[in-house]
């Protein structure tokens, strides 16, 4: 039942994103605006096939983990709450996971060595949102198991976990203004230009995904006021997704060789990036 929902989303999805991105490379054509670059999409289409690879060998192990867990449960949420407000609560309790996983992600060494490779991009555009990172899928798992534990229902997470990966593509865009009074909820397309920006007031800011909330709440929130320069403060110059990939970890190791003990070699581990976007 789980892959028959997915795939439905899926059905329902794919179509309206291919539309969203035919609309704004014609948008982008008629109006001179060159927000799509040839060898930057070719670089996104090689980091999204593998991650794909990755996500459908560790699909049926993820969910395989998620409903172990879920034997576990510490509450049983279907008995004293009606399904409409457990699917409302399970998109809300994604999100805030995302948060978490997502702000960690850009200050633990490591994480970031995975992360950045989203943030490589020196462009903003609908296809930027499938610049995903082949080692993404491992690095969530950890922090999705406590989603099963408190009690929700694994099936219920991963077609939730997929309408909000496809909301994420919304906010890649740079022909979708300010909202108005959504802008106080949702994580819109102005929010997240802010968090792909490497200006400096915008480092490290808006990491919500569907929600802008988590942000407002604990202080990383960011409006966008100055013109967004897009990409890494030490931009990559390669279009190569291999090298995207590991560059990283290269520099992790490269540190980690010079160091002097195992503290600074676990400092160069787990603390922060030394260069930032």
């Amino acid at each position: 039942m789980t892959e028959l929902t997915i795939n439905e989303v899926y059905a329902i999805g794919a179509p309206i994103v291919l539309a969203m991105i035919l609309f704004e490379v014609m948008f982008s054509s008629a109006n001179n605006k060159k927000l799509y670059k040839k060898d930057d999409t070719l670089c996104t289409i090689g980091l999204l096939s593998g991650n794909i690879l990755m996500v459908f060998g560790l699909k049926g192990i993820t969910l395989a983990l998620h409903f172990y867990l879920y034997q576990f449960k510490l509450f049983n949420l279907q008995e004293f709450l009606p399904i409409w407000m457990i699917w409302v609560l399970t998109f809300v309790m994604i999100d805030l996971v995302f948060y978490i996983y997502h702000r960690i992600s850009h200050r633990v060494n490591f994480l970031w060595a995975i992360h950045m490779s989203h943030h490589s991009s020196e462009e903003m555009n609908f296809a930027v949102s499938f610049r995903q990172a082949w080692f993404g899928p491992i690095s969530k798992i950890p922090f999705f198991m406590v989603m099963p534990l408190i009690g929700f229902d694994p099936t219920i997470i991963a077609v939730a976990g997929v309408i909000s990966t496809l909301w994420g593509i919304v906010g890649h865009t740079q022909t979708v203004g300010k909202l108005g009074p959504l802008e106080w909820i949702f994580n819109t397309p102005s929010h997240h230009r802010v968090h792909h920006g490497s200006n400096s007031q915008y480092i490290d800011k808006n990491y919500g995904n569907l929600l802008i909330i988590w942000d407002r709440l604990f202080g990383t929130f960011e409006p966008e006021v100055e013109k967004v320069k897009f990409g890494l403060v030490k931009n990559v110059d390669t279009f190569n997704p291999s090298k995207i990939t590991f560059m990283g970890w290269q520099d992790i190791y490269k540190s980690i060789k010079k160091s002097q003990n195992i503290n600074e070699a676990l400092y160069f581990f787990f603390g922060p990036p030394k260069t930032k976007n």
